[in-house]
């Protein structure tokens, strides 16, 4: 599997555990653009670098309303649609146009030319900085940042613990408006392969001693002694495969959790295995389990796109056991 090779800048973003405060109204403090204010030249010297994989709420509302950045509300479910968001927050809409419906399973990526169109119907531009929350606090936002990855564009971050951890700081909301109707953009996907992968290639990373597929299902759900929510699918999970619920890796306050306890927590499952798969339920949380191991130094990461509403089907037959002794960790 190709070697993925995250941007250099790995440091949390000032602010990257900041909590507390309320839900307010208003003008972010020091944000240019929302306040009318200049941009600050350090802040907008951050923006040009990128910001890496994981920022903190501090992060962005010292740079909110910049030229060149984009802030996507990943949401689905319940949070998808939601009254308030962050000021100036697109839909990144992954049960609307940033998924391929006429795949057999939820959630898959769409095609590289679809996804252009997509991404450009947004406004954002190959030179843009995006940064990705959802309204759960971290549970779907990491998904479009993988998806962006997996798209051949690097300068995307989820933002650590999401909309409560906005909301908790004190920082504003606004109702949410008509859809996106301003500028088209220019980016252009360039995919990379590996970062997704196909069942045939999850069922050699089982067979793989060098490799481990990891589950980010509930415990329950893994042991098959819940049913799945969505019909039709068996129980259990993948010979080999084990289980980290996508919860695990995240602390107080939803936000992810240190770097060092993020590794200890895939070596304790994974040992000293480098390569990594991740599944879910269908290609979403999973990718909290990439963001996490990608926060712990892991380069050789993929996401399983259709998951257990792929592997889980009655047919094509993939195997599936309850038995938790014949998990790979």
């Amino acid at each position: 599997m190709p070697t993925y090779q995250s941007p250099a800048s790995r440091e949390p973003g000032p602010g990257q555990r900041e909590s507390g405060g309320g839900e307010t109204t208003g003008a972010v403090p020091n944000a240019a653009g929302a306040a009318g204010a200049e941009p600050d030249a350090a802040a907008a010297g951050a923006l040009r670098g990128g910001p890496g994989p994981l920022v903190g709420v501090g992060w962005l509302a010292e740079r909110i309303g910049m030229p060149g950045l984009v802030v996507f509300d990943a949401s689905v479910g319940a949070d998808r649609g939601a009254a308030r968001r962050i000021p100036g927050a697109r839909p990144f809409d992954l049960d609307g146009a940033l998924s391929d419906h006429d795949a057999p399973a939820p959630h898959t990526m769409p095609g590289a030319a679809e996804f252009t169109e997509a991404v450009r119907a947004l406004g954002v531009d190959d030179s843009d900085t995006v940064v990705v929350y959802d309204g759960a606090g971290l549970y779907s936002s990491a998904r479009a940042w993988w998806m962006l990855r997996a798209m051949g564009f690097d300068r995307a971050a989820v933002l650590d613990g999401g909309l409560p951890a906005w909301t908790a700081a004190g920082l504003p909301v606004e109702a949410v408006g008509p859809e996106y109707g301003g500028p088209r953009g220019s980016f252009t996907a360039r995919p990379r392969a590996g970062l997704l992968v196909d069942a045939d290639t999850v069922a050699r990373a089982l067979a793989d001693p060098a490799a481990a597929v990891l589950d980010a299902r509930t415990r329950e759900r893994f042991a098959g002694t819940a049913p799945e929510p969505r019909p039709g699918l068996r129980g259990g999970h993948m010979p080999g495969a084990v289980n980290l619920p996508f919860a695990d890796l995240q602390g107080p306050g939803g936000l992810m959790r240190p770097a060092g306890e993020l590794r200890a927590a895939f070596e304790a499952l994974t040992g000293d295995r480098e390569r990594l798969y991740f599944s879910c339920g269908s290609g979403v949380t999973a990718c909290v389990l990439a963001l996490g191991a990608d926060l712990a130094g892991y380069r050789e990461i993929a996401v399983y796109d259709g998951s257990w509403s792929e592997w889980g089907l009655p047919s094509p037959l993939r195997p599936v056991t309850t038995d938790l002794r014949t998990t790979g960790g």
